[in-house]
């Protein structure tokens, strides 16, 4: 019979070995779940079109799907814009934004893929004159009619509803391009994209090599897969915000891009060549190649409108070539003209 010292020291032994088990498995257990924390710790999209009345929700995200359905590729992809009332005015960006897949090279064809989401109603209505596949996204107690001056307070909130939507639209299963509004599209980009990419972003400034994270990118133009990569990646990129308050979300990816996360989860960002997708702030000088100009780098609705008009003037110049005449043609866009000499307007 065990003496009671005896039995003291067993019952000591089995609580330390407890003890250390139980650590063992609470790290090993907290390590497996390393990738699913953003499931359960991030925000979901899953509360897009929550108000008071869950009706209205269930009919919102009916509606979606519908629209997203109608508009999807064979392959479940879909180009996405967002615009508010002053962008789809008549004779605004909408417009010029539209012109522009109707004199692209083979890109007509494309608006049968695009959903316009509309920010407002007015701008709902509009879109209902000009296109089949409209979506309203209105926001209970934000007004998002009016032109949103650059990192106001309304445009913060605006370019971060964008991204949740997107989120969402992810969540569904689709694919998406990802378009601003002032991005005229020339071509068709989809051979361009590289097929070992989660999530492929247009550029201000490109470096030579799409690998490069310090490649400084613009959330403008964005080409992403719906897989489990990319949902968890706009996880962690929408709940960033609340790390970088009054930061936009692309200069939010910015600092995102560099964490240790994106790796982890297995996410493979590229950063597409403005040689194809160029912008004001990097043109793509070759009208032989270009896919789509985006009006970067330029403040103000009506200098934006003054460029794009030119640039489509030029682009039309281009296509009534002859074919041997256009790939000697030397003489690139005369844009930017307004939009060089615009500034932002000054940080509240």
């Amino acid at each position: 019979m065990l003496s009671s010292s005896d039995v003291l020291l067993r019952r000591t032994t089995t609580a330390l070995a407890v003890v250390a088990l139980s650590g063992l498995l609470l790290y090993a257990f907290t390590d497996s779940l390393s990738f699913v924390r953003l499931s359960t710790t991030f925000s979901s999209s899953s509360s897009l079109f929550n108000n008071s009345n869950s009706l209205t929700s269930v009919k919102k995200q009916q509606t979606l799907e519908r629209i997203l359905k109608n508009a999807a590729t064979k392959d479940n992809t879909v180009i996405i814009t967002t615009l508010n009332e002053a962008w789809a005015a008549p004779n605004s960006l909408l417009d010029l934004f539209l012109k522009s897949f109707q004199l692209g090279n083979g890109t007509d064809k494309l608006l049968n893929h695009l959903v316009i989401i509309a920010m407002d109603q007015k701008a709902y209505e509009r879109c209902l004159v000009v296109h089949k596949h409209c979506f309203t996204l209105v926001t209970d107690g934000v007004d998002f009619h009016q032109e949103a001056g650059f990192m106001t307070p309304i445009y913060l909130t605006m370019m971060w509803r964008r991204t949740e939507f997107l989120q969402h639209v992810l969540e569904l299963g689709y694919n998406f391009v990802f378009t601003d509004t002032d991005i005229m599209w020339f071509r068709d980009p989809f051979p361009q994209f590289y097929s070992d990419a989660d999530f492929q972003i247009a550029c201000d400034q490109y470096r030579g090599n799409p690998n490069d994270m310090n490649n400084r990118p613009n959330g403008g133009y964005i080409y992403v897969k719906s897989n489990n990569r990319s949902r968890e990646f706009y996880k962690f990129w929408t709940t960033s915000r609340e790390t970088y308050p009054r930061t936009n979300e692309q200069d939010v990816f910015n600092i995102i891009k560099f964490d240790p996360y994106i790796s982890k989860i297995g996410f493979k960002v590229k950063f597409l060549d403005t040689a194809y997708f160029g912008g004001f702030c990097a043109p793509s000088r070759d009208l032989n190649l270009v896919c789509t100009m985006h009006a970067n780098c330029c403040f103000g609705l009506d200098n934006k409108l003054y460029d794009l008009r030119l640039m489509l003037q030029d682009w039309r110049a281009f296509m009534s070539l002859p074919m041997d005449l256009k790939h000697e043609w030397i003489v690139s866009w005369r844009v930017p003209q307004k939009c060089k000499y615009s500034k932002p307007p000054k940080k509240l």
